[in-house]
This record gives structure tokens, C-alpha cells and sequence, in this order.
């Protein structure tokens, strides 16, 4: 890697060409769109009973609003949430069941399903989405739904997928406080945006100091407890940001298999690199496993650390998300590679629409809404 490199996160200009649909713009502005994402789920009225279970259903850049949910919510409500990716709802979901469906678009064939699914079952029902045949059939069937405002890539729309779950929590009356720890958690991403912004040198601006440490390699996220969805969410970052391939696991499920698949890899460990979710008050034994691990040497050369700021679980989480949307979007410029685009999903929608599935959804969504 030559000078010359190096200095293109540096180069404003380069970077708003390569960065031609503005992805940073949506990162720089994070905690503007929480703020506006909070003031639109005001307007959110539950008049459901207290549900026995809590689904979430969604994929993608919606689906993991749903996980940060779960994993916040893991000591905080005393009934199970479940985040679901599929076609179908689990075979418990019934009346005493609240599910939530998300779909940015009001288009995700599974999404729909899953709600189609949710309907014959009679579930206490809640959708969220910009507008499509969720919001829709949402209305023809008397649900609940809450618009979001449109025009964005679903995994930028994040704020506006994930807020609302938080204060349907709260309404629910399952969880005080939450509107306290988003604006903690707004300040915060106030300040890790413009400690990243574009025009921060890379010799000051975390972000882009491991996108490029970890030029060039296959990035592997390890993180525990809450922040395994955060440590997925980087995944799915680097993969649809960055157009790269990346894996994540947990402590200390992965102490148990995947250390020893780095024991033969030998000169193959050069090509990947390790990112580990930290947090000060992380519990001493996690803390000993992740000294521990990071100490063993067949694992790649290259490691990074990111640490939580903030003292609520919700700043925590979103702080480190925030600092792996920027090494995403950073990492796909230094490859000069526009981040927005993700031809290869729309690619695969236009495929699977010549196989008629969600065409048969819609139809019984006509059905069973006349």
C-alpha cells in the first residue's frame, strides 16, 4: 500500500465521486435521523393487552433492527422476543403473540408471507414500512402501521426501522426509560459522527484507520452478548457497503469451535483480519476469553479493537454500529467502489419474481382482505 493509497480517504473531492449516491451522508447525519425517527414514532398507539411473546419479523436491512431489539432487551423484559427471517412464523405464534413486521420497502416477499402467516393465525399485529403492499394490506386489514419516510437504501433507514420498536416496547408498557437512553444514545452518535466525518485526516479518524488496516483482507467481527448483532450488522455492512465477503461469531460459543479453524490456515490467516466489539464493563470472564483469544498465535496478524461509548446498553450498541457503517462505507471508497449499489440483490429479486411467489402471496392477501 503506497502513499498515494493512502491518501484517498483524505481527498474530499475523491471521496464524493467514488461516493456518487452519498451513502456517508446518511452516517454523517445519524443522530438527525434517530431524532426524526423518534418524533415520527410519537405517534404510535398500542391499545393491544400485554403480549406473551414478541415477534419480529423482517429481512436484511430491516430484519436487524429486530436483533439490536432482542439483544437490548435480553435483561429487561421478562417475555421472549424473537427475530425472525422467513417466510413463516414459528408454530407458538397465536393470539397472545404481538408480531411486528418490518419491511422498508412494504415489498420483501418474506415479510409479506410472514404477515399473511400472522393474520390467519390472529396474532396482535404491528407492520412498519415506507409504503408498498405492507402498508396496504395493513390497511385493508384494520393493522396497525406506521410510515416511514421513503427514498432511502433500507440498511441507511435503519433509525427509522429500529426507533420504533423501542417506543412500542415502552407503550406496551414492558420497559420504562427508553426514551432516556435514545437521547443518550443520540448525543453520542452526535459526536462519533464528527470525530468520522469525511473531512477528519485519517491520521485522527477511527474509521478510517481500519478500513485501512483491514485493506485487502477478509474482516472477521467477534463480539459477545449484546453485541452480536451488532457484530452482524458489520457483516452485513462490509458486505453490501463494501461488496466484500465477512463472517462474525460470538464469545464464548466461538472459544468452543471456530479458534481451531485458524489452526491450519497458515499463510491464509495474512488474508483475513479480526475485529473485536469491546465494552468497558464487559464481565470478567468474557474479558479473560477475549485477552485470551487475541493472545493465540495462528489467529490473523491484523486485529482491531472497537470500543462502546456511553453508559445505557442502547448508546453502547448503536456507538459501535455507527463506527462500523463508517469503516464500511470508508473501506468501499479506499477500493473505489461506490457503496450505495447493490446490483447483485436486485439482480435476484428480478430472478425470483419469474418463479410467481409473491405474486401467490399477494393474491391470498386479496383473499383473505375482501
Amino acid at each position: 500500500m503506497n502513499e498515494m493509497d493512502l491518501l484517498i480517504l483524505d481527498d474530499i473531492a475523491e471521496i464524493r465521486k467514488i461516493d456518487k449516491n452519498n451513502m456517508l451522508s446518511y452516517l454523517e447525519n445519524m443522530a438527525d435521523h434517530y431524532k426524526k425517527a423518534k418524533k415520527n414514532s410519537e405517534q404510535i398507539s398500542v391499545t393491544y393487552p400485554k403480549p406473551s411473546n414478541i415477534i419480529i419479523v423482517g429481512m436484511g436491512g430491516s430484519a436487524i433492527g429486530g436483533e439490536i431489539l432482542k439483544n437490548w432487551a435480553t435483561d429487561k423484559i421478562a417475555i421472549p422476543i424473537e427475530s425472525i427471517r422467513d417466510y413463516s412464523l414459528p408454530a407458538y405464534a397465536n393470539s397472545q403473540s404481538l408480531v411486528i413486521v418490518l419491511s422498508y420497502s412494504g415489498e420483501t416477499e418474506e415479510s409479506l408471507s410472514a404477515f399473511l402467516d400472522a393474520l390467519k393465525k390472529g396474532c396482535m399485529l404491528y407492520c412498519i414500512s415506507s409504503g408498498g403492499n405492507l402498508m396496504k394490506y395493513a390497511k385493508r386489514t384494520g393493522v396497525p402501521h406506521l410510515k416511514v419516510p421513503s427514498g432511502m437504501p433500507p440498511r441507511a433507514a435503519l433509525p427509522y426501522m429500529l426507533t420504533p420498536l423501542l417506543l412500542i416496547i415502552e407503550k406496551s408498557g414492558l420497559f420504562n426509560g427508553i426514551s432516556e437512553e435514545l437521547t443518550e444514545a443520540i448525543t453520542i452518535l452526535e459526536q462519533i459522527s464528527k470525530d468520522n466525518l469525511p473531512k477528519i485526516p485519517s491520521s485522527q479518524n477511527f474509521s478510517k484507520k481500519i478500513a485501512l488496516g483491514i485493506a485487502n483482507t477478509i474482516p472477521v467481527v467477534y463480539a459477545f452478548g449484546i453485541y452480536s448483532s451488532i457484530a452482524h450488522r458489520f457483516k452485513q455492512q462490509f458486505n453490501e457497503n463494501s461488496k466484500i465477503p465477512s463472517s462474525w461469531d460470538i464469545f464464548s460459543e466461538l472459544n468452543h469451535n471456530e479458534i481451531v479453524g485458524w489452526e491450519q490456515t497458515g499463510k491464509f490467516s495474512k488474508q483475513y483480519s479480526l475485529i473485536f466489539l469491546r465494552d468497558k464493563m464487559e464481565p470478567l470472564q468474557i474479558k479473560n476469553r477475549i485477552e485470551l483469544t487475541k493472545s493465540i498465535s495462528s489467529l490473523p496478524l491484523k486485529t482491531f479493537e472497537v470500543w462502546s461509548k456511553g453508559i445505557s446498553d442502547l448508546a453502547k450498541m448503536l456507538s459501535i454500529l455507527c463506527i462500523g457503517d463508517f469503516t464500511s462505507v470508508y473501506h468501499a471508497i479506499f477500493n473505489k467502489i461506490d457503496p450505495t449499489p447493490v446490483n447483485t440483490i436486485t439482480l435476484l429479486k428480478e430472478k425470483m419474481r419469474e418463479f410467481g411467489t409473491k405474486k401467490k402471496i399477494l393474491e391470498d392477501l386479496n383473499k383473505i382482505s375482501d
